[in-house]
């Protein structure tokens, strides 16, 4: 029996935002990857955590969408490629938590 390769990789660095400049530490529970100031990630994983993914892009955040498992999940636009991508919100992180007000407006967009 063949086993499957893992598609999450915990990495949980904190890293400078590329956007807005803001040193966003680590969440200490799961693998942070966008800044809780801004909601812009970098493009860089093809499966979470990886940092297999060339394009290097901006995700910016485009809509939010309330779900009653996760909280919100943030929904991003790759400037370079387009790619569209879902992301857990962590607003209620204990270290830097993401920024509400911006979820809820983002709420708006989602159509």
């Amino acid at each position: 029996m063949e086993l499957k390769e893992k598609r999450f990789r915990k990495n949980d660095a904190g890293f400078i935002c590329a956007n807005c400049g803001l040193a966003v530490l680590p969440l200490g529970t799961s693998s942070r990857n966008h800044c809780p100031r801004c909601l812009c990630s970098l493009h860089v994983d093809i499966n979470p955590g990886d940092r297999a993914n060339p394009c290097k892009g901006i995700l910016r955040p485009i809509s939010a969408l309330p779900d009653a498992k996760k909280g919100y999940i943030i929904i991003q636009r790759c400037e370079k490629c387009g790619e569209v991508r879902r992301n857990k919100a962590a607003y209620d992180a204990k270290v830097q938590p993401d920024d509400m007000k911006l979820i809820i407006a983002l709420t708006a967009n989602h159509r």
